[in-house]
């Protein structure tokens, strides 16, 4: 049963009626147009978020592996390799983008992260110091790929050596460069070892798993071939990097001495 005071809302001379009618007149085309747009936005990125919330769940674990920790533990008992050898450089210095300074002696020496620009700080170091530098010294947990490679094919191209000296670390993509040397001078005890090439050492920028996920797989067969061609290129024994597709990108597989003379990785042995 409808009361007097409610005929008198809905009817057109009703204040409340009219007070709905003076509030939308108010409202001008284009708020309105903002406000859809804002609402058809909020709610496309809600739905994103759970798309993405999904794929993240879903996506398999190599392509949403993030940077490991600048020293991950080394692959011993069945996964292989040798314990690591004790270290000279602190963590911190190796976490640090790479530094390349000149030392006496024509060598320059290569420390910490190979970051993305660094075969190009390489290239324009070698430029400048022209024939001087024949030797360059390597103390890096590894990083980028590519630059790492690009740096290879420099050492190549000038014939210059590398060493890795006992308490010096050469790991993940470091041992591309060294490999690249006309004489690989190592310590016995240094640290040299490799592992899986993943998506965040394949980028110019942090990773970002949704974004690689579709060629992520590819571009690591792409850069392990190029990789094995390398190797070939500088007479290292590409069977050298069969550790490295078998050792998750958490773990790291450190050659032996019998190891890196075996697989040509050594040419000469560097003594206290």
């Amino acid at each position: 049963m409808k009361s007097e005071a409610n005929a008198r809302a809905r009817s057109d001379e009703g204040p409340f009626y009219r007070h709905l009618v003076s509030s939308l007149a108010r409202i001008e085309d284009g708020s309105i147009l903002r406000f859809a747009f804002f609402a058809l936005l909020a709610g496309t990125i809600g739905v994103l978020y759970v798309d993405f919330r999904e794929l993240s769940a879903n996506a398999p674990a190599d392509l949403t592996f993030s940077p490991q920790p600048i020293l991950p533990p080394a692959s011993t008992g069945e996964g292989g390799g040798r314990p690591r050898p004790a270290l000279d450089t602190p963590p911190e210095i190796l976490d640090e983008p790479l530094q390349i300074e000149l030392a006496g002696g024509g060598v320059l020496r290569l420390t910490g992260t190979i970051d993305p620009g660094s075969a190009q700080r390489f290239e324009q170091e070698i430029a400048q110091r022209g024939e001087y530098v024949s030797t360059v010294l390597l103390d890096s947990p590894g990083g980028s790929v590519d630059d790492a490679l690009e740096m290879g094919r420099q050492i190549l191209q000038h014939g210059l050596n590398t060493q890795v000296p006992d308490g010096a670390l050469c790991a993940s993509s470091c041992p591309i460069v060294f490999a690249s040397g006309v004489e690989r001078a190592a310590g016995r005890d240094a640290a040299i070892g490799v592992h899986q090439v993943y998506a965040a050492a394949l980028s110019a920028a942090p990773v970002d798993a949704l974004s690689v996920a579709g060629v992520a797989m590819a571009d690591a067969q792409v850069a392990t071939a190029e990789i094995t061609r390398h190797l070939g290129e500088t007479g290292v024994d590409p069977a050298l990097w069969l550790h490295a597709l078998e050792t998750p990108p958490d773990r790291l597989y450190y050659f032996s001495p019998e190891e890196m003379e075996r697989y040509t990785l050594v040419t000469r042995w560097m003594e206290n």
